[in-house]
């Protein structure tokens, strides 16, 4: 079998395993005490959704700061950019980096170098997995404050030290000149002069990372930004919380959404992380006494606010794409 059907059938056979955890979890709360839990929330989707919009603009702000000013796109164009990039990475299978790659493109398209444009998503996600090692601890010691449990503490410190491990090993990667290293040995492969100039390309990817990251303040600016936006996103939490009648805090919510999402990220391979998300709300929202069937709404009602949000921003990448085939096409036609 060759390595892209392996791959296909990977994901085929993650995704059943997701969703056949999603159906016993959902079996075992109770269908018909979650579908009413959902009922109950009513307006809370139309409302999670809305706040939604407000760490995508965080997130783009600190996506902003890290540019250069001689370079720097417009904040307002990499909010829907990143709205794009959010929404592909969220509801198309296996496309978890994808929409950092789409997000990109879309900044080259908009006038940005490609250079600049490529660096600023490699070190903003770079940043960005950083940040949200933080947060995960921080949402660690509160649940271990507010609780006094500890059985998280093991697996998510684990956890942490090796995502630490991956992503100092991903820097020191790009400080040493990952890319010029990878387009020199497709070069080789491939032995075709029409590939010769990969190798200058990468050397000047490799040099714009080490740019931006030599830019401190934009760099501190960008962690400040996305924690920002990181904390903000539990008002998503909070306002399911008050729906569902489960007495909010901002606290519960905080940690609530700490450690989900540390749970979602971890289970990355999964598409959709179908089963996984709703096994992180579950165990967390059990130890902070949230009720089985609510933790699980909650986790339905995260699902129904990436369609909501997802599908336009979806609809919206095709209209971009879509426009400059035409246009492409018109130019063509012409000569």
């Amino acid at each position: 079998m060759k390595t892209r059907g392996k791959l296909k059938l990977t994901i085929y056979l993650l995704g059943f395993a997701g969703a056949a955890l999603f159906t016993i979890l959902l079996v075992r709360q109770g269908v018909m005490a979650v579908g009413a839990a959902v009922a109950t929330a009513g307006w809370a989707i139309a409302a999670i959704a809305a706040f939604h919009f407000v760490p995508i603009l965080l997130d783009a702000i600190a996506w902003h700061v890290l540019f250069p000013k001689a370079v720097r796109p417009r904040w307002q164009s990499l909010f829907w950019m990143r709205w794009i990039g959010e929404s592909i990475s969220n509801l198309i299978p296996s496309a978890a980096v994808g929409g950092d790659i789409v997000r990109a493109r879309l900044t080259t398209i908009a006038g940005t170098p490609m250079a600049a444009a490529a660096a600023s998503v490699i070190v903003d996600v770079t940043l960005g997995v950083v940040t949200q090692i933080v947060f995960t601890l921080l949402g660690l010691v509160l649940l271990v404050e507010a609780t006094g449990r500890t059985s998280l503490v093991g697996p998510t410190l684990v956890g942490a030290i090796v995502a630490i491990v991956a992503i100092a090993g991903f820097y020191i990667a790009q400080r040493l000149g990952m890319f010029r290293f990878v387009s020199v040995i497709i070069t080789r492969l491939v032995k075709s002069p029409e590939w010769s100039s990969l190798v200058q390309s990468g050397e000047t990817l490799d040099q714009t990372v080490r740019d931006f990251y030599a830019r401190r303040r934009g760099v501190l600016a960008c962690c400040s930004w996305t924690i920002v936006s990181l904390i903000g996103s539990s008002g998503e939490i909070f306002i399911a919380l008050y729906a569902l009648s489960a007495h909010p805090t901002f606290l519960n919510a905080l940690i609530l959404q700490s450690m989900a999402m540390t749970v979602k990220s971890a289970a990355f391979p999964v598409p959709g992380q179908l089963g996984v998300q709703e096994s992180g709300y579950l165990v967390v929202g059990n130890l902070l006494g949230i009720p089985g069937e609510t933790a699980f709404a909650i986790s339905l009602l995260a699902r129904f606010r990436d369609l909501i949000v997802g599908i336009p921003g979806l609809v919206l990448w095709q209209l971009i794409e879509g426009r400059r085939f035409l246009r492409a096409e018109s130019i063509a036609s012409e000569r």
